[in-house]
């Protein structure tokens, strides 16, 4: 991404921001931090901190999206965001980041006016010597896909791999359509243009290969055949983008396999990590 893009990005966030509304009312500080701050011409990424309160109604979202495997920071982001990718947003990580080492540029303060976050913003010049951050947490699974991994899930992975609780390896999916019957029943739940679409499709048509039972699949928050309810032995647990990510260790837990499509798109590569159970005594609890 080219430097004047991710300004752009932290503009248009600005502008939300000044906008005000739930749940950017509940915002402390926003802090920008990686290779951005540090003026890369072409980050990839802008990685933010983001310190914020709780009320009960967002108390009351993060339950639900832990309960249902969802991002339960999805609220915050979509307010700050928008529909727009680029900015990399740790919630309530300055502690952990800062003992890491990471050394984290103020942006924005509660009680500040916005023009003053822009003013901050406009300081961060360009530096042509500035490369990007090299990653943190990094296994030879990540190589080449690092910046669709966030860091947070960064941190949770290598820990496994370290822990030898689990194997990860990466594949990338050819574009397919499963044959069964039943794959194509549960590929009607997303629209033909849909990337979901398309990484159901490309997964299925790889696990129909591999002769897995499409019975014990759940895929992205619902089980292939049946309910999510029923007491099926689930053989493989397929997720997109990391929303159900929470839910990934209680599924190896089980003894599942889990397929990840790390960023789902309409025309591009479709890059999957493959997670296997390796010591299940060894699993810690997310």
């Amino acid at each position: 991404m080219k430097r004047e893009r991710a300004t752009k990005l932290l503009n248009d966030m600005l502008d939300r921001l000044e906008k005000g509304g739930w749940p950017l009312d509940l915002i402390d500080e926003i802090l920008v931090f990686g290779s951005y701050a540090r003026g890369a011409l072409t980050p990839s990424d802008v990685d933010l901190v983001v310190e914020h309160r709780t009320d009960a109604r967002l108390t009351s979202e993060f339950v639900h999206a832990l309960s249902y495997g969802r991002d339960p920071s999805a609220s915050m982001k979509r307010a700050l965001k928008g529909n727009s990718r680029g900015l990399q947003i740790h919630f309530r990580e300055r502690s952990t980041l800062e003992a890491d080492g990471f050394e984290l540029t103020p942006l924005w303060t509660r009680g500040e006016p916005v023009s003053a976050a822009r003013t901050r913003l406009a300081a961060l010049t360009p530096d042509p010597a500035a490369g990007r951050a090299p990653r943190d947490h990094m296994i030879e699974a990540f190589d080449g896909i690092d910046r669709w991994v966030p860091r947070p899930v960064r941190i949770d992975l290598a820990d496994l791999v370290d822990r030898k609780a689990a194997t990860i390896r990466q594949l990338q999916l050819p574009e397919a359509e499963p044959a069964h019957p039943v794959a194509i029943e549960a590929l009607a739940r997303w629209n033909d243009t849909s990337p979901l679409r398309r990484a159901a499709a490309a997964v299925l048509a790889h696990l129909e290969a591999s002769a897995r039972p499409l019975e014990s699949v759940y895929l992205h928050g619902d089980p292939v055949v049946g309910s999510r309810y029923s007491d099926t032995a689930w053989q493989t647990g397929v997720g997109f983008g990391w929303r159900y990510y929470r839910g990934i260790t209680r599924h190896l837990q089980q003894g599942t396999d889990w397929f990840e499509v790390v960023r789902p798109t309409r025309t591009q590569a479709l890059h999957a990590l493959h997670i296997t159970v390796q010591d299940r005594t060894a699993l810690p609890r997310w």
